[in-house]
C-alpha cells in the first residue's frame, strides 16, 4: 500500500478477483480522468505494466524476460516501446512529463527486477543447487530505461519553448562526440567541524551543484554554530554515471538554400554513451532540457538558457544510406521500383535524366559517368579484412563556361546524400575531421565534410583552387575510404564512404591543346590515379555545336519563364523542354537509393575474361607510347586502380538494372566510358619533344646548366621572361620548355602560380 498519499486504505482480501489488477484499473481511471497521477501509484502501474503486458493470443510476457535476461548479463537496461504504454495508460504521462515519470518509471524497474531475479535464485538453487550471487549482485543498480517510437520526428529547427521538458523525437547527423566521462548523480559531502553529512542530487546533465553556505544538522540553542562553508566533498562515497556529450547537425540535404544548418547538445548516459562516431545518421528520442551556461549568465544573470536534449532512446537512421541498414518501403513503393528496372532502354533513360537543362554532345558521356558514379559499384570485404571500396570517383577538368558546376549543382540535388563545397573555400580539417577545444579545456572530435557525407556524394568545385596540402589531405578517404585521427591524444578512425565529384579548371585558366596533358594539369599522379574516370572538358569553336548549344540554352530561358508566369496551374510542369522519356527528380533519388540498398553485382566469368583481355591491351598501348616518347611516363598513370575502376563502372551499370551479375555488355560499356575518358585524357594535348636524340638530350643539358646558372637556390622567376631571354641567346622555344619541364620533374625546380613563375629549390 501507499501510505504516503495521504488517503484511507480498505483491506480488499476478502473481495473477489485480483486486488493488483483491480488497484490497476482504479489507476487506469485516475490517468483517463485527466487528474496527474501520484507518483507513488505511478510507480505501481510501471511495475504492472512490466510484469503483465503481453501481445494478445502470445502468452509471453517480453519485458518481463527482456528485464531478466539483461540482469543476468549484468545490463541495468529496459527499452520499451512508446506506443505499448498506452494500452496502461502511461504514454501521455510519458510523452508531456517525462521528467517525472521516467524516474518512477525506472524505480519500479529496479524493484521488479531484484524480485525477477530472488524468484530466479530460488529456482536455481531447487533445480541444481548452483550459486547465483552474481544475479543479486547485479541487482543493486539502478535500471535505466530507454524509448523507441514509430513516431514523426520533429525537424530541429522548428523545436521551441513549447517543446521543453517535454518528450522530443529528432533525426539528424552526429558532428562532434566528447569523451566519456564520469558524472556524480549523487554527491556527499560532510562538514568539516561537526561531521555532519548529507547527500545532494544532481540530475541535470549540464547543472551544478550549490554547496550550502551553513550547517544543516540541528543543534541545541548551546551549541556552537559552525563556520560559514562548511562541507567538503567525499568522492568515495559519491554515485557517478558515464555521461557523453554529442553534437547533432541537421542532415545537409534538408537546410534550406541560404540558411546555416542548425544543431543541438545531446547529453548520453549509461549504456547511451560512446555508442556513437562523428558522421552516424541517428534517430534521437529525449528530453527537451535547459541548463545555465556561462554564456548565459553573462548575458543576462541566467535567464538565457541553453537548451539540450537528455537522450533516452538512440537508434540507427534506417532511412539513411550511411546507417549500414537497408530503407523500408512499402510494397507500392517496391513494385514501382521493380517495374522501373524492367523498362526497356532504361539506361538510356537514367543517363538522359541526368541534368536535363544541360545539352551537347560533349555531355553525353559525362551523363553517362555521373548516372554510374550516383549508382556507385559494390562494396567488398576480402577473408582477411581488407576493404575494397564501390564508389566511383569522377574529375571533370576543362575550359570555364562548359556546365562543370551544373553537373555538380544537380548532382548534391538528387543523390541520397550529397555535400557541395568549393575547393577555395574548403580546408583539410573541414573535408576531413578535426580536433577541437571546447570551453571546459577538453578535445573532441568533428567530423568534415566526407565524414557527414558517408553513404553519399561530396561535390568538390573548383578543385584545382585547393592547396597542395589541402588535396594531400584527402588521398586516405578517397582510396581506403577512411580518415585517421591522431592529434592531442585523440587516435581513431573515421568512415568516410563517399564518392567524389570534381570540377577544376587546366593551368592556364583554358586548355591548350599545343602543350602536353602534364602541362595543362597541375595534379600530381597520386591524386589523378584515385579518379576512375577523368573527362577533359573543352570548349570547342565550332558553328554547328554553337548553333545547337545556342537554341537549347534560350529554350530552357524561355520555358522557364512560361513555367514561372503560370505561377503553377496545369501547365507547370518539373520536366524541361528536353524530353518527355526522363525519369521524375524524385523518383530518380528513391530509385537510386534503392538500387544501392538491394543490389551488389558481381561480375561474370565471361565478363572477367572480357576485361582481362582488354586492361593488358591498355596496358601495352600505354608502354608503346611511353617508349615512342623516350620514357616520358604520362601525367595519368593507368594501373591496377584503374582495372579496379572499370570493374566498378561494371558494376553499377547492372545495379542499374538490378541485375545480380555484370556481363560482358556491361563490361564492354564501362570500357568504353574509361578509354573515352581517361585514355582520352592521358593521350590529349600534343607529345613531348623528347625524341631521343644525341643532339636534342645535349641541348637539353647545356639549357639546364644555362639555367641553373642563372637562378639561384630559392630564387624565382617569370617563366615567360626566361623564355624570352633564354630564345634571345639562340635556344629553341622546344628546347626550352623541356628543359623547364625535365627540372621540374626531377625537383630541382619548382612551378608557382599556376606555373607562371618558376622556384629554384636545390
Amino acid at each position: 500500500m501507499d501510505w504516503d498519499e495521504g488517503k484511507i486504505f480498505t483491506n480488499d482480501l476478502n473481495l473477489p478477483g485480483d486486488g493488483a489488477a483491480a488497484n490497476a484499473a482504479s489507476d487506469a481511471d485516475v490517468l483517463h480522468s485527466g487528474v496527474p497521477l501520484p507518483p507513488a501509484r505511478a510507480r505501481r502501474t510501471f511495475r504492472e505494466f512490466v510484469r503483465t503486458f503481453h501481445r494478445v493470443g502470445s502468452g509471453v510476457f517480453p519485458y518481463r524476460e527482456q528485464l531478466l535476461q539483461n540482469v543476468r548479463r549484468g545490463v541495468h537496461v529496459l527499452n520499451v516501446h512508446l506506443a505499448d504504454l498506452k494500452f496502461f495508460g502511461l504514454q501521455d504521462l510519458v510523452m508531456e512529463k517525462p521528467a517525472t515519470y521516467l524516474p518512477e518509471f525506472s524505480a519500479a524497474a529496479t524493484a521488479l527486477a531484484r524480485e525477477l531475479a530472488s524468484d530466479s535464485l530460488k529456482q536455481m538453487r531447487i533445480d541444481d543447487g548452483s550459486d547465483a550471487s552474481s544475479l543479486i549482485h547485479n541487482t543493486h543498480s539502478q535500471i535505466q530505461i530507454t524509448l523507441s517510437s514509430d513516431q514523426e520526428t520533429t525537424p530541429i529547427r522548428q523545436i521551441n519553448a513549447s517543446h521543453v521538458n517535454r518528450l522530443v523525437k529528432i533525426r539528424g547527423i552526429v558532428i562532434s562526440a566528447s569523451r566519456t566521462r564520469p558524472k556524480a548523480t549523487a554527491i556527499h559531502v560532510k562538514c568539516r567541524s561537526c561531521g555532519h553529512a548529507m547527500t545532494l542530487q544532481c540530475k541535470s546533465a549540464f547543472g551544478q551543484v550549490s554547496m550550502p553556505r551553513a550547517c544543516g544538522r540541528d543543534r541545541l540553542p548551546e551549541e556552537k554554530e559552525c563556520p560559514m562553508d562548511p562541507y567538503v566533498t567525499i568522492p568515495d562515497r559519491c554515485a557517478y554515471v558515464d555521461i557523453q556529450t554529442l553534437k547533432l547537425q541537421e542532415s545537409p540535404e534538408v537546410v534550406p538554400t541560404g540558411e546555416m544548418p542548425r544543431h543541438i547538445l545531446l547529453s548520453a548516459t549509461r549504456t547511451l554513451a560512446n555508442r556513437l562516431a562523428p558522421g552516424t545518421r541517428i534517430v534521437a528520442i529525449g528530453i527537451y532540457d535547459t541548463f545555465n551556461s556561462s554564456a548565459g549568465r553573462k548575458l543576462s544573470s541566467g535567464s538565457i538558457r541553453t537548451p539540450y536534449l537528455r537522450v533516452v532512446g538512440l537508434e540507427n537512421d534506417v532511412g539513411a544510406a550511411s546507417s549500414g541498414a537497408a530503407a523500408s518501403y512499402t510494397p507500392e513503393e517496391e513494385e514501382r521500383m521493380l517495374e522501373l528496372s524492367r523498362e526497356p532502354e532504361l539506361y538510356e533513360k537514367i543517363w538522359s535524366s541526368v541534368a536535363p537543362s544541360i545539352s551537347g554532345d560533349y555531355t553525353k558521356d559525362i551523363k553517362r559517368a555521373v548516372a554510374c558514379l550516383l549508382f556507385g559499384g559494390s562494396r567488398k570485404v576480402l577473408p582477411d579484412g581488407m576493404k575494397l571500396r564501390g564508389d566511383i570517383n569522377v574529375l571533370l577538368l576543362g575550359d570555364p563556361s562548359t556546365a562543370k558546376s551544373q553537373f555538380l549543382k544537380f548532382v548534391e540535388k538528387v543523390a541520397p546524400i550529397g555535400v557541395y563545397t568549393s575547393g577555395k573555400g574548403s580546408s583539410a580539417a573541414g573535408l576531413t575531421a578535426s580536433v577541437i577545444k571546447d570551453s571546459r579545456g577538453e578535445f573532441y572530435l568533428e567530423g568534415g565534410a566526407m565524414v557527414l557525407a558517408d553513404g553519399g556524394v561530396v561535390c568538390i568545385d573548383e578543385f584545382d583552387k585547393m592547396r597542395e596540402q589541402d588535396r594531400v589531405a584527402i588521398h586516405e578517404a578517397m582510396e581506403q575510404q577512411t580518415i585517421s585521427v591522431a592529434k592531442a591524444g585523440i587516435t581513431t578512425v573515421l568512415n568516410s564512404r563517399v564518392s567524389v565529384l570534381a570540377a577544376a579548371n587546366p593551368v592556364y585558366g583554358r586548355y591548350d591543346d599545343e602543350r602536353s596533358a602534364a602541362e595543362n594539369i597541375d595534379f600530381l599522379p597520386t591524386i589523378l590515379s584515385r579518379f576512375d574516370l577523368i573527362f577533359i572538358v573543352r570548349d570547342v569553336r565550332d558553328a554547328a555545336r554553337d548553333r545547337h548549344i545556342a537554341r537549347h540554352v534560350v529554350g530552357v530561358h524561355i520555358s522557364a519563364s512560361s513555367a514561372a508566369n503560370k505561377k503553377g496551374g496545369e501547365g507547370a510542369s518539373s520536366k524541361t523542354t528536353t524530353g518527355t522519356d526522363e525519369i521524375d527528380l524524385d523518383l530518380m533519388k528513391k530509385y537510386i537509393a534503392y538500387c544501392r540498398n538491394k543490389r551488389a553485382p558481381r561480375l561474370s566469368v565471361a565478363a572477367a575474361e572480357t576485361l582481362r583481355n582488354h586492361y593488358v591491351s591498355i596496358r601495352g598501348d600505354m608502354r608503346k607510347r611511353t617508349m615512342r616518347n623516350n620514357n616520358d611516363v604520362s601525367t595519368i598513370p593507368i594501373t591496377v586502380r584503374q582495372l579496379e575502376a572499370i570493374v566498378r563502372i561494371a558494376e553499377s551499370l547492372a545495379k542499374m538494372t538490378l541485375s545480380r551479375e555484370a556481363d560482358v555488355s556491361h563490361v564492354e560499356e564501362a570500357i568504353r566510358l574509361f578509354k573515352v575518358s581517361t585514355i582520352s585524357a592521358a593521350n590529349s594535348g600534343v607529345a613531348s619533344l623528347a625524341v631521343g636524340s644525341v643532339e636534342m638530350r645535349k641541348n637539353v643539358q647545356r639549357m639546364e646548366a644555362a639555367l641553373k646558372s642563372r637562378m639561384a637556390i630559392g630564387r624565382s622567376a617569370s617563366v615567360r621572361k626566361l623564355r624570352e631571354d633564354f630564345a634571345k641567346q639562340g635556344y629553341a622555344r622546344p628546347v626550352i620548355d623541356l628543359a623547364i619541364e625535365t627540372a621540374a620533374k626531377r625537383g630541382d625546380m619548382q612551378f608557382h602560380n599556376q606555373k607562371k613563375f618558376l622556384k629554384r629549390r636545390r
